[in-house]
């Protein structure tokens, strides 16, 4: 098995297509898996955010105001 790291630029049209390649091919086979994905936002962060997503799919999210937004989801 080879293992390959990449840094790739999702704010341009070659990154975001790369990603969503590697992330097609990562989803439908065992043969290629993301190993991880780094971010410079803090991993409790995103699993609120992550959270908020679901709860909306799913009928439980809840409507924040915006001038409060920061120590409602604190």
């Amino acid at each position: 098995m080879t293992m390959i790291t990449l840094k790739i630029n999702e704010h341009t049209k070659a990154g975001k297509t790369l990603k969503s390649l590697i992330e097609l091919f990562s989803k439908d086979s065992k043969d290629v898996e993301i190993v991880s994905e780094d971010s410079f936002y803090n991993s409790d962060f995103i699993y609120k955010i992550k959270k908020a997503e679901e709860d909306i799919k799913n009928g439980k999210g809840i409507r924040i105001k915006s001038k409060n937004v920061w120590e409602d989801i604190l």
